[in-house]
């Protein structure tokens, strides 16, 4: 008992030391443990052995109680100590109970080193996840603002020709301006002839009436 007690805290402290210190050996401590408690049958076994090992230790307990009272009841009835036998089955019982309260002990310590492990990765791996999503949107963000720039300087370029259009435009606008006046002008002074134009036919009609006049005067004197 004390032989295979002795091989199990053994086997506990070299897993706990694997899972402990970061080497090559971690992930095979942590892939075991995954399997002991993660397995098909593997956890009710496990609870089955903690189980066992809890009911030893209560019964090796008990013992130590019993032979810790009867030694004192020999010591108060006859006035000797305790027997040699009885104080190596009590020292024998106190190994074992020290034993397997260390294992039990070693248990619950690789089992919160191992919880912690798999947290401590799920907490690397978001962790990076989000490094990659802020990497992706700097990214983005710089793309953009890339684009906005390019953007930016198409609407200057087009601004500039827009101006350039205005002022042709305006010039055309005034160019035409300038055209109507003349037209203005011009239709001006066409009305001005034409009022000419009409007096003068008035005064060559008049010229006219009288050298008719002046005709029928003179036939009629001869």
């Amino acid at each position: 008992m004390i032989q295979l007690l002795f091989a199990v805290l053994l086997a506990e402290a070299s897993l706990t030391a694997a899972l402990l210190f970061k080497t090559p050996l971690r992930k095979l401590a942590v892939l075991v443990v995954d399997r002991l408690k993660r397995g098909r049958h593997a956890p009710v076994v496990v609870k089955t052995v903690a189980g066992v090992v809890l009911a030893l230790l209560a019964s090796t307990l008990y013992s130590m109680s019993q032979i810790s009272g009867g030694a004192s009841d020999s010591d108060s009835g006859s006035g000797g100590g305790p027997t040699p036998t009885d104080q190596v089955l009590f020292s024998r019982h106190l190994l074992e109970a020290c034993l397997m309260g260390y294992s039990l002990f070693l248990a619950l310590v690789i089992d919160r080193l191992h919880q912690y492990i798999r947290d401590l990765r799920v907490f690397k791996k978001d962790l990076e996840a989000v490094r990659k999503h802020n990497k992706m949107l700097e990214e983005t963000k710089h793309g953009n603002s890339e684009d906005a720039k390019k953007y930016q300087e198409e609407i200057a370029i087009l601004n500039k020709e827009m101006k350039k259009l205005k002022l042709q435009v305006q010039e055309k606008i005034e160019e035409v301006h300038v055209a109507e006046d003349k037209a203005l002008t011009i239709q001006k002074q066409s009305e001005g002839l034409l009022i000419e134009y009409d007096r003068l036919l008035e005064d060559n009609q008049h010229l006219r009436d009288q050298l008719m006049s002046i005709d029928l005067k003179l036939s009629s004197s001869s």
